[in-house]
């Protein structure tokens, strides 16, 4: 990838990795999507002893809650009382009506202000004089008492009655019956296989759209063919693989390749997430998984795509430590079994996509389940031209896009980096109030995806910062120009990051590399320590500006003497391993502590050497740093170009015959206009 150099300040700035994002930039959503997976039979499911016995339960647990709440309402408007008390208050004058019932004398007393009226029983005494003087009886208000004596229930308060008690149990039956239809194998629809369904060629994306992955394509291809033509296959006893493995680092297409297989092959397409068999209920999972190969059997010849199976395909050794759990052991362990169940002459093809290959169960990648492992790793050269076309075909640019040199430029990007390149060179475009989009902008957008944000227009540095700036990043391009396995410099900057940094160097390689010298990696180390030499040099002073310098030459050299073999103290002996090779992880040292102390002990003597290198070149050419920095400091940004020619005229080296060509070129070209 192009080298950066940035300087931070206070801040930590931007890893020199690329970002990550979706490469296919297609959601998940689709206008074909079946709410209920073609009608697959998830309707009310017949009564069993189960649901007998709910329905019995719940009926209790309602008639109780319903009896509490009727008493304690009649409790607020009723009173009992004794016989006496009755007498009491007939006597007293406080009686304004009295009811005779069968079994017990109902009577209310005069209203009081501010009371709410409540009505009294007690216990009926047979008791017929008392009947005729509550008859000529008069209360404290001078009125005579109302006595009557109550009415014999009739069927309609019957009715009436029966419906107080029945409506709302039928209510409640009735919600708990939708509610035990919702539940279709699981509680409260948990269980329900919850896969989006893409029928037919609705993904809408074929081989056409996916660029950069030849190798992977070709590997699919074949599986495509092969629910095209299964005759051809049948005929000399080939069979069908069950499934593939995608592999590879976020944003690289492996969503995008899936689609493409369905869309290809014309079948119907299963997508979900690992994420979407684990619930919190144990055996909804397993449920699930069920369910889908279920639906997949009746959906034949189809492709199942499971993204980021690592969320349910986790090695089951760590659960002896306690990291375990149970609910995803029983749905890894159930699509196990499915996996081994179904009959792959019925078409049926599991595609699976993870960045974390190391950490699968080893009975999930065993042949016979995920038969093949595809490969979908950063483009290369020629990859990333072919993603560059396929995201710009439909971008007006002008004549001056040269697409080869961007692809240069853009090494360790993965596909959805330079599809967001291209659209951010697209909105500077308008932003310009232009039509097209220059090389500029695509340039512009380059490091507005690689280096991390946009200018800070907004941050004002002083002049003393800006000088330590300057400084520092002439002293990354000088030192690289000066060192003959350093990559050219393509930009030097001091203007602020939104992303932290102050300043920073942009190298571009002349070609692609996949392999590095000692020697090229020794130069890397050597640039990226050139910054805190300037500023020692120049200003006997330290800043935090380096961190990410630091940080970066600290990895190489690690890396060097742990895993390439390339230190004098310890050989070819390997001291680290990769964790986590596709999530841009770290190394795992691999030894003792004794052996780790001499590893560092060993680093930090390579980045001593590589600095105190870096500062003997600075000091030796302190007069073409001095005046390299004046004129960035008033410059702000400075191109390549016009770094090389200054460091040759301070230098008195004379111009390449190539660039003396280009300029006589560009001069006829002036001429002509």
């Amino acid at each position: 990838m192009s080298n950066i150099n940035d300087f931070n300040g206070s801040e930590f700035g931007p890893e020199n990795n690329s970002p990550n994002g979706n490469s296919n930039g297609a959601g998940n959503g689709n206008g074909n999507n079946n709410g209920d997976n073609n009608g697959s039979g998830n309707g009310p499911k017949k009564p069993n002893g189960q649901n007998a016995l709910v329905f019995i339960m719940f009926t209790l647990v309602a008639l109780l809650v319903m009896s509490f709440f009727t008493s304690q309402r009649e409790s607020m408007t009723t009173s009992e009382t004794s016989y006496t008390e009755f007498l009491h208050q007939l006597e007293e004058g406080n009686v304004a009506s009295v009811e005779y019932d069968m079994y017990q004398i109902n009577y209310t007393l005069l209203a009081e202000e501010g009371k709410k009226e409540v009505t009294y029983y007690t216990g009926y005494i047979e008791d017929p004089d008392l009947v005729d003087e509550i008859k000529t009886m008069k209360n404290k208000e001078g009125e005579l008492v109302d006595v009557k004596a109550a009415v014999p229930d009739t069927t309609s308060s019957m009715i009436m009655e029966v419906v107080g008690w029945v409506l709302p149990l039928v209510l409640m039956w009735i919600l708990l019956g939708f509610l035990m239809r919702k539940m279709a194998g699981g509680s409260m629809g948990v269980g329900k296989n919850t896969a989006k369904v893409y029928v037919e060629k609705s993904t809408g994306v074929t081989f056409k759209d996916v660029a950069g992955q030849d190798e992977a394509k070709e590997t699919l291809q074949e599986m495509v063919d092969f629910l095209h033509h299964p005759e051809k296959y049948k005929e000399i006893g080939a069979k069908l693989p069950k499934g593939a493995l995608l592999v590879g680092p976020p944003g690289t297409g492996k969503t995008l390749l899936a689609k493409a297989v369905a869309g290809e092959a014309g079948v119907p397409f299963f997508s979900l997430a690992g994420s979407d068999f684990v619930e919190m209920f144990v055996g909804v999972g397993a449920s699930r998984v069920r369910d889908l190969f279920k639906e997949a059997q009746k959906m034949a010849p189809c492709i199942i795509f499971i993204d980021e199976i690592d969320a349910i395909g986790k090695s089951r050794d760590s659960s002896r430590y306690g990291g375990g759990n149970d609910e995803r052991e029983q749905t890894l362990n159930q699509l196990l079994a499915e996996m081994d169940g179904f009959d792959t002459s019925k078409g049926i093809l599991i595609l699976a996509a993870t960045n974390r290959p190391e950490v699968l169960d080893k009975a999930l990648l065993r042949p016979g389940r995920f038969d093949r492992r595809v490969i979908v790793d950063k483009p290369d050269l020629k990859g990333r031209l072919e993603t560059l076309k396929v995201h710009s075909k439909d971008v007006s640019m002008d004549e001056t896009v040269d697409l080869d040199a961007l692809a240069l430029a853009t090494a360790g990007l993965v596909g959805s980096d330079l599809a967001n390149m291209i659209n951010e060179a697209a909105i500077l475009a308008v932003k310009a109030g232009r039509k097209y989009v220059n090389q500029h902008d695509l340039f512009e957008a380059f490091e507005l995806v690689a280096v991390g944000g946009k200018e800070k227009k907004d941050r004002v540095m002083g002049e003393k910062e800006r000088k330590i700036v300057a400084y520092h990043e002439v002293g990354h391009a000088l030192v690289s120009a000066l060192q003959k396995d350093s990559e050219p410099v393509q930009k030097i900057t001091i203007v602020p990051r939104t992303m932290g940094a102050l300043g920073y160097t942009l190298q571009t390689p002349e070609e692609e590399k996949y392999l590095e010298t000692k020697d090229e990696l020794i130069s890397k180390i050597t640039t990226y320590m050139a910054g805190r030499a300037a500023e020692m040099l120049q200003f006997n002073s330290a800043t935090s500006g380096a961190a990410n310098d630091i940080e970066n030459a600290t990895k190489i050299a690690r890396a060097m003497i742990t895993m390439y073999g390339m230190s004098d103290r310890f050989g070819m002996m390997c001291l680290a391993t990769v964790e986590h090779q596709y999530l841009g992880g770290g190394a795992g040292l691999i030894c003792g502590e004794d052996t780790a102390s001499q590893i560092d002990e060993e680093v930090l003597s390579v980045i001593n050497t590589c600095y105190n290198d870096a500062y003997k070149m600075l000091e030796d050419n302190k007069e073409v740093l001095d005046k390299i920095s004046e004129y960035l400091f008033e410059k702000e940004t400075i191109t390549g170009k016009e770094f090389m020619k200054m460091f040759r005229e301070l230098k008195g080296i004379p111009e390449p015959e190539e660039e003396v060509k280009e300029k006589d070129q560009d001069q006829d070209i002036f001429v002509e206009d």
